[in-house]
């Protein structure tokens, strides 16, 4: 038997707990696979669209930085819930509902934009951030245990598939937009003629109290502020970069769809390549590589002269942004003992960049631009990668999981 896996096929138990065979580790792990991927799909299948939304709607940057808070509002409520919900149902049931839920917070989207009712498009977002906020801590959840489950990293390559899944959503959302360019009037019409359920279990036997009390723990926190700065450098180019090449750049809204289908490219290819860098370096030389890439990616977009120039910094920026959310995620479910709850706490943090950062990058940029608005989330990413030795794997937690432990961390 290794890593947790019973060897000859039939189950073993170390501690009291059954083990799963190997082919029993793998489904899991599709399962994981296939669900990051979704989430994706479902993210891109709005982002894409916000400046057609935006001129949809008529609303200024202030404005659209309004409308798109009501994602981050019912992403805090969805991540202040999830671990209670995990607890109560397990992840499996907390997993299937908040993807129905957000599913149908997208269709509300697409009905409000289409019918040009901008609170109908705030409310259909706030149920979709509710959706995918809950989502998000339950798919992390099942991720890291799998991980430990596999003995190896693989949360990178999970965050990999949901960059995935919003590379395919966004390179429909911009093939259709450049489509419709080739549609012309009907010629008749014109012509007048008609032609991991256990884990959950012990958590509850903690009770809430328990779980809220993970908030006083220091690491939790430094961990919280890694992602919090990193999810900034990757929410923002969900929220803003179509937008900031469009009035920044003077591109169309065609091209800004695929500049954002170039970000998510280069941080699905930073996910990838990132498990072999973290499993030889670790941690916390990978985030300050990481933050500092991000860094100088931002910078290259914000002052860029050109727009091919600007297209390179968008690509160091996705590479940059790659690792940050993941590895927190990984950190924060070190300890199986209270990994939903951590992982609750840390990505709360973390969503306080989707709370307040569009409608104060809005109002930033209402005044100096959104290009120059996005100095905010360069100084986060700096922050970030100056806290990052907060994800190194605890040494009294060694012998749990795979966390690599280089002798220079």
């Amino acid at each position: 038997m290794a890593n947790g896996i019973c060897d000859t096929g039939a189950p073993a138990t170390e501690h009291g707990v059954a083990e799963l065979t190997r082919s029993e580790i793998v489904q899991w792990r599709n399962a994981v696979f296939l669900i990051f991927a979704l989430s994706g799909i479902g993210l891109a299948s709005w982002i894409a669209r916000t400046p057609a939304i935006r001129d949809s709607l008529g609303a200024s940057t202030f404005e659209m930085g309004l409308i798109v808070f009501g994602v981050a509002a019912g992403a805090i409520v969805g991540l202040t819930l999830s671990s209670h919900v995990i607890a109560k149902i397990g992840s499996k049931a907390t997993i299937a509902g908040s993807v129905t839920g957000a599913g149908v917070g997208i269709v509300i989207v697409g009905v409000g934009a289409t019918m040009t009712v901008t609170q109908l498009v705030v409310v259909g977002l706030a149920l979709y951030g509710l959706g995918n906020g809950m989502c998000d801590v339950a798919m992390n959840v099942e991720g890291a245990a799998n991980e430990r489950a596999l003995g190896r990293t693989v949360m990178p390559l999970f965050h990999a598939s949901f960059s995935l899944g919003t590379i395919v959503g966004a390179v429909i959302v911009g093939a259709v937009l450049v489509s419709v360019r080739f549609l012309r009037p009907d010629p008749f019409a014109t012509s007048g003629e008609s032609g991991t359920e256990s884990d959950g279990a012990a958590e509850d036997s903690k009770g809430w109290k328990s779980r809220l009390a993970i908030w006083k723990d220091r690491r939790t926190l430094l961990i919280g502020v890694i992602v919090l700065g990193m999810a900034f450098a990757e929410g923002s180019a969900n929220d803003w970069l179509a937008l900031a090449m469009v009035d920044g750049h003077g591109v169309g809204n065609a091209t800004g769809a695929m500049v954002f289908g170039i970000f998510v490219t280069a941080m699905t290819a930073g996910r990838v390549g990132g498990v072999f860098l973290l499993d030889k370096f670790g941690r916390v030389p990978v985030l300050r590589v990481s933050a500092m890439l991000a860094g100088l990616g931002l910078l290259v977009v914000i002052f860029a002269p050109a727009t091919w120039l600007a297209g390179i910094g968008v690509v160091l920026w996705g590479l940059g942004s790659a690792l940050g959310f993941p590895v927190g995620m990984s950190a924060a479910a070190d300890d199986p003992r209270n990994a939903a709850a951590r992982v609750s706490a840390v990505a709360t943090i973390g969503y306080l960049a989707f709370l307040v950062g569009p409608p104060l990058i809005g109002f930033i940029g209402e005044h100096v631009g959104l290009l120059n608005a996005l100095l905010l989330v360069l100084t986060l990413v700096a922050v970030a990668g100056i806290v990052s030795p907060a994800a190194r794997k605890p040494r009294e937690l060694d012998g749990v999981g795979s966390e690599p432990q280089p002798a220079r961390a």
